[in-house]
């Protein structure tokens, strides 16, 4: 029998996130920022040829398993009870897409160079193969700026990427981990089953532009550890649509890592989203969770006498967007608010 499974990542660059001279193109509409991407993906490569994102990791990877004692093509392999691994390999790969640049009436398409796929020879444990592949490649379009490393001044893009693992179990079950990615842009992992399952925590444009090329890169001679947190619910995307589109544009505040948003019992009137960054919840001395972006935060102080209900410190440097309760939906916050209680035992919140 065999069992097939797959994780993918897919890259794209949110609103705003280009930084220094690189932005121009951006801001005057030559290049364009990415949407945010759907919870669910049905067709990789209907998004690549719609232009919604910049590159995709997809690891694709199967495993052979049988009941007789013997083996594929001669080898015998680990096994766990009756259920023997016979065979293993990997069936997917990288998809990058192209950078259209336009100016009035003209357009200017740059073919994106992909780099090799980089797939690892597979771990092969008594009931598990786990499968690890990197993938990425750089935009085609030029991108000059000084850079502190020789040859100092760069034309090429930096280069983008994730590292992901794969372990597929004789039983069925799978597992996986983002082991490595580049700074930039946003990274967003999809499960087997097309599902929004994780996301990158923290870009660096600045780090990336300096550093990401030649041999501080997995082509080289390094990889960069991925900074991944868990993916918010289905109504806190719709709020932070609602505070970053809806009416006046929400005032954004940088946190820098080590310091704190809110500290409990202070006073607080107003509602967060976090755009960037990982902040740590921390109720009377007890570290509860880790927030990625996505996050809204702070509504339980408005709705429940004013007075902060946890201390939000941030772990990396953070950045968020500041809304006025009057412009989000009380109801809404309310419905919110009953996921927030994670100072309660798990028995007793609602969900």
């Amino acid at each position: 029998m065999k069992i097939e499974r797959v994780v993918t990542s897919i890259s794209w660059i949110p609103s705003e996130a280009i930084k220094g001279a690189l932005k121009v193109p951006f801001e005057v509409g030559m290049a364009h920022y990415d949407d945010p991407l759907p919870d669910v993906i049905h067709d990789l490569e209907s998004l690549r040829a719609a232009d919604k994102f910049r590159f995709a990791n997809e690891l694709r990877a199967w495993i052979e398993i049988e009941d007789s004692s013997e083996g594929w093509g001669g080898r015998s392999l680990p096994s766990r009870g009756d259920s023997r691994i016979t065979g293993f390999g990997y069936s997917g790969g990288g998809q990058i897409g192209s950078t259209t640049l336009r100016l009035g009436s003209k357009e200017m398409t740059f073919a994106a160079a992909a780099y090799p796929t980089i797939q690892r020879d597979p771990e092969v444990g008594p009931n598990y193969v786990k499968f690890v592949q990197t993938a990425g490649g750089r935009t085609g379009a030029p991108a000059p700026r000084p850079v502190p490393h020789p040859p100092f001044f760069q034309i090429s893009a930096p280069t983008a990427w994730t590292t992901l693992s794969l372990t597929i179990y004789s039983d069925g079950r799978s597992e996986f981990e983002a082991t490595g990615a580049s700074p930039f842009p946003r990274h967003w992992i999809y499960d087997h089953e097309g599902k929004l399952a994780a996301k990158s925590g923290l870009i660096d444009f600045k780090d990336w532009s300096k550093h990401a090329f030649g041999e501080r890169t997995p082509w080289g001679a390094e990889d960069s550890p991925a900074l991944v947190t868990a993916v918010e619910t289905a109504l806190e995307r719709e709020l932070s649509f609602l505070i970053m589109r809806a009416g006046k544009k929400p005032e954004k505040r940088k946190i820098k890592a080590g310091k704190s948003l809110t500290e409990q019992g202070q006073e607080g009137n107003e509602l967060y989203l976090l755009l960037d960054g990982v902040l740590q919840v921390d109720v009377d001395g007890n570290v509860l969770a880790e927030l990625g972006p996505g996050a809204i935060l702070g509504e339980r102080a408005l709705l429940e006498g004013g007075r902060r209900t946890a201390t939000l410190r941030a772990l990396t440097k953070c950045t968020v967007a500041v809304a006025a309760a009057e412009n989000v939906n009380r109801a809404a916050l309310e419905e919110l608010a009953k996921t927030h209680r994670r100072e309660e035992p798990a028995d007793e919140q609602q969900v």
